[in-house]
């Protein structure tokens, strides 16, 4: 199979199924040692996959998050958080589409954190499913997808905004998430995001780190020094926040960030 055109249909299509199915395929082709075709230029997407399946809308137009102790409220929560499981099966694919001339090595990293997002949207939509919903049963929005559109043309961008920056901020809120929910542990279905959540803060870490492997590899290639390199593309992209965010220092150090980046990027201490 033409290994590109086969990521491309994954990209393209809502189907999970299909995607997951795609991804497998191209795990094994990269394993047997697949060549990248001659010439290839990739396309970028003018929308996302889940259009055909959620209505996209403005962030500030997104329905209100309810108590977590009721069963929308609650399904509003999962939905998404659903959402950016989707969104991070697209953004792993794209990193191995967009970006050919990277080692096979990065390929087969990124298809195999595709495969864990696809499990990762599996787990928290038999929940949703539970709670009488459906994936796109609310708007959404396609910030993440944007962002990875804007950062189309340079490997090295898309490894600082997406894994190290938004996936990074990631580990951050599932605590947080985490303390909301523990009042209500006595239904089950929290209790099972709950749990849903821990997996998924333990793959994101390795996810994280990932991301801090191949952003050092392009600093080395290029002899640029990694944490001012880190800073001046989040400055470029308007990323940088003037607030100190709640980090999860423990997480983030997990995943491969120096204590001198988080000090930079607000970390009131870290050891």
């Amino acid at each position: 199979m033409n290994f590109y055109a086969e990521c491309q249909r994954a990209l393209e299509t809502p189907d999970i199924e299909t995607k997951s199915e795609i991804i497998d395929a191209l795990i094994a082709q990269v394993e047997s040692g697949e060549t990248v075709p001659e010439g290839f230029v990739p396309t970028v997407f003018d929308r996302p996959s889940y259009a055909d399946i959620a209505e996209v809308v403005s962030p500030r137009d997104l329905p209100r998050r309810r108590d977590f102790g009721t069963r929308e409220g609650l399904a509003t929560l999962v939905h998404s958080i659903t959402h950016i499981e989707f969104s991070a099966i697209d953004l792993a694919l794209d990193a191995v589409y967009r970006f050919p001339q990277m080692p096979t090595a990065y390929r087969l990293d990124w298809l195999v954190v595709a495969q864990d997002e696809v499990r990762h949207f599996g787990m928290l939509h038999a929940v949703l499913e539970r709670l009488r919903h459906r994936y796109g049963d609310w708007p959404v929005h396609s910030g993440l997808f944007e962002m990875s559109m804007k950062t189309a043309g340079d490997v090295l961008d898309r490894m600082a905004v997406i894994p190290r920056y938004f996936e990074a901020g990631g580990l951050d809120v599932n605590p947080r998430i985490v303390a909301r929910l523990q009042p209500h542990r006595d239904n089950s279905d929290v209790k099972e995001v709950i749990e849903a959540l821990g997996v998924i803060e333990t793959e994101e870490i390795d996810h994280v780190r990932k991301g801090n492997r191949w952003f050092r590899w392009l600093c080395s290639e290029r002899v640029l020094e990694i944490s001012e390199t880190f800073l001046s593309i989040l400055d470029r992209y308007n990323l940088r926040s003037r607030q100190r965010p709640q980090m999860n220092i423990t997480a983030r150090r997990e995943a491969g960030f120096a204590c001198e980046e988080l000090l930079q990027l607000g970390a009131p201490e870290c050891n």
